[in-house]
């Protein structure tokens, strides 16, 4: 991958041009301080960048178009992200419910063994890897709003390096998945066979370095046709293969329906992905605005996304309590289970509404840097107040599942307040000024190198 710009000189400037030693000596070498050579674009010659600047900034400044004019210009930039963003996430989790799918052919323990491997070990090592990649989204974002393009290959390289050291850490979770198993209580057909079904994982997740960060890479650059086309080639060859396994190869027989948690989970996981999208798509539109030293363009991408995912998320609420019965025969036709979804419905509606809104708002905080301060919300409010809450209704007051699940939604209530107190208090000068001196001063000490 090349950038086609070229700096003052007619040297070419490649978005990958430096090495994974200099990425790393300059990342051992970050410090404060804005340098002369920090102070200019080495990528585009300018005769006079301080009045492209203002020039750009006043083009982009909200107040200067008309709220339908800027809303749709907005929206266009937001969905530019947000739509390829959606199908490869919507893709990525559809491979796991495939494989959850064709497991329930092979037998009971295949279907357990596969959906504990999928849904609490893959999981672990996704949600770590991928909170650890959401750091591009701030950096890259930052850097390409700010037209430092050479620092988009660093921060790439660097993210290799951290991330996949850490997914080397992370393999005794698969290796030892077994004895981790029994040691919690599982049973041991089931813990044996899930060992067997992790160790093969783990090619998968030694991909999640590589793909996290370069999605991110690519969606800060606006690049996502080439995410939505490799992740639905993924998807349809995952399927293909899968057919081929359980029918043609004959390795297993007709399954069971799945059960309620898959149904619940698979029709909520999959409108996550919506959200998702829209986090990542706040992200990198926050990110290029404050980059680009753009306050009030970071603050209404903020707003936009928002009542977007929102209205999406209000779409799906509609959906899943209109045919909630219909939804569950994609999974089950045990009459019991099709109207114990039913029940949960109404739950279920209110956690896509709640999670169509918490998303937006973590991603606004990503693109601004603030994933400390978004980890202890979101840490605090889920085991702090959803787990509790969830344990005390469903278990000493024994409201069962709905119990559990209506003090989960607490939790995300409490988390989707708090990060939308900490948005509306933001002072987005302030955080455009940090995010253009941030990427500044990186550029100089990159350059010195």
């Amino acid at each position: 991958m090349q950038s086609l710009f070229r700096d003052s000189c007619g040297r070419s400037a490649l978005v990958l041009h430096s090495t994974p030693l200099q990425s790393a000596i300059a990342g051992a070498s970050v410090h404060m301080g804005t340098t002369e050579r920090g102070e200019q674009n080495p990528l585009l010659a300018s005769p006079s960048h301080d009045e492209d600047e203002r020039q750009e900034e006043k083009e982009d400044d909200p107040v200067q178009l008309g709220l339908l004019s800027r809303t749709l210009s907005e929206s266009k930039e937001l969905w530019r992200v947000a739509g390829p963003s959606i199908f490869s996430r919507v893709a990525l989790y559809s491979i796991t419910v495939v494989t959850q799918a064709f497991a329930g052919h092979l037998g009971d323990i295949d279907l357990a063994a596969i959906s504990i491997a999928t849904t609490v070990i893959i999981s672990i090592s996704f949600g770590f890897l991928l909170g650890m990649a959401s750091a591009l989204e701030t950096l890259c974002g930052q850097a390409y709003g700010a037209k430092q393009y050479r620092m988009l290959g660093i921060y790439l390289q660097r993210s290799w390096i951290v991330l996949f050291a850490c997914s080397i850490l992370l393999l005794p979770l698969f290796v030892f998945a077994t004895p981790i198993l029994k040691l919690i209580g599982q049973s041991s057909a089931v813990a044996e066979q899930t060992g067997v079904v992790a160790i093969w994982l783990i090619p998968f997740h030694l991909c999640f370095p590589f793909q996290f960060t370069l999605q991110r890479f690519l969606q800060s650059q606006l690049k996502t046709a080439v995410i939505v086309w490799v992740s639905g080639g993924s998807l349809a060859l995952h399927m293909l293969i899968s057919w081929l396994f359980v029918y043609k190869l004959r390795v297993g027989l007709v399954g069971t329906a799945l059960t309620i948690d898959f149904s619940c989970i698979t029709m909520f996981g999959w409108e996550s992905m919506i959200a998702l999208g829209f986090l990542a798509a706040t992200g990198v539109r926050v990110a290029n605005e404050l980059g680009a030293g753009n306050a009030k363009g970071a603050k209404f991408a903020l707003l936009v996304s928002l009542f977007s995912s929102l209205v999406v998320g209000i779409l799906f609420c509609t959906i899943v309590i209109a045919f909630n019965k219909k939804l569950a025969m994609i999974f089950s036709s045990s009459v019991a289970i099709i109207n114990m979804v039913n029940e949960l419905a109404v739950l279920l509606a209110f956690t896509i509404l709640f999670n169509s809104i918490q998303p937006v708002l973590s991603g606004a905080a990503v693109g601004s840097g603030w994933q400390a301060l978004a980890a202890v919300v979101n840490i605090g409010s889920y085991y702090l107040i959803g787990v509790p809450l969830g344990v005390l209704f469903g278990w000493f007051l024994s409201f069962g599942i709905t119990g559990t699940w209506a003090g989960m939604i607490s939790g995300t209530v409490v988390q989707t307040l708090i990060l939308a107190l900490i948005a509306v208090k933001c002072e987005w000068e302030e955080e455009a000024r940090k995010a253009k001196t941030r990427v500044r001063n990186e550029a100089g000490l990159i350059g010195d190198i």
